[in-house]
């Protein structure tokens, strides 16, 4: 049932056609960009101390493929680089707590397109401590956390720079 309130532009072929060459030309502008030096993401690496005392990092599914990944984006204007990672955790996996200003490291991956092409993406890792896991927030619906020792969290991830990280964390290394 159409809303009669909800105003609709007609196809037009033309219209249709800019649109898509204007994405074409961003994403050529984005594959030159990319291939000069990977392009720049954030993420925020949750960890918290388990009721055994031992460290415990937070993983969650991506959206698309459901491999095990940490909360990453892109860096937002007006942000700072560890804001951003904040931010992220928050949307992807409803978590706050204290995020630390300086990065624990760093990992390359490339990012797969629909098209089937991939950006090379270099990730600044901050870490954050967890104080607080909220029951809803944006992207529950579409993904699933779960907490992992950090020697089985780098076990699970595909991105070898980020296995390394994983594999060496531990709470001091944090905020």
């Amino acid at each position: 049932m159409q809303n009669p309130h909800r105003q609709t532009r007609p196809f037009s072929p033309a219209r249709s056609a800019l649109k898509t060459e204007l994405k074409r030309a961003g994403l050529k502008k984005l594959l030159r960009k990319a291939q000069a030096k990977p392009l720049k993401q954030v993420a925020a690496l949750p960890f918290r101390i388990g009721p055994d005392g031992q460290t415990e990092v937070l993983l969650i599914t991506s959206r698309d493929t459901g491999r095990w990944i940490i909360p990453k984006g892109w860096p937002m204007i007006g942000r700072k680089a560890h804001r951003a990672a904040e931010q992220e955790a928050f949307e992807e996996a409803g978590l706050t707590g204290q995020i630390a200003a300086d990065p624990v490291g760093w990992y390359r991956y490339e990012k797969r397109l629909a098209h089937g092409r991939a950006l090379p993406c270099k990730v600044r890792v901050y870490p954050l401590r967890v104080e607080i896991q909220h029951p809803r927030w944006p992207e529950q619906a579409q993904r699933t956390l779960r907490w992992f020792a950090p020697a089985e969290a780098a076990r699970l991830v595909h991105e070898d720079d980020l296995r390394r990280l994983l594999a060496g964390f531990a709470a001091g290394d944090g905020a």
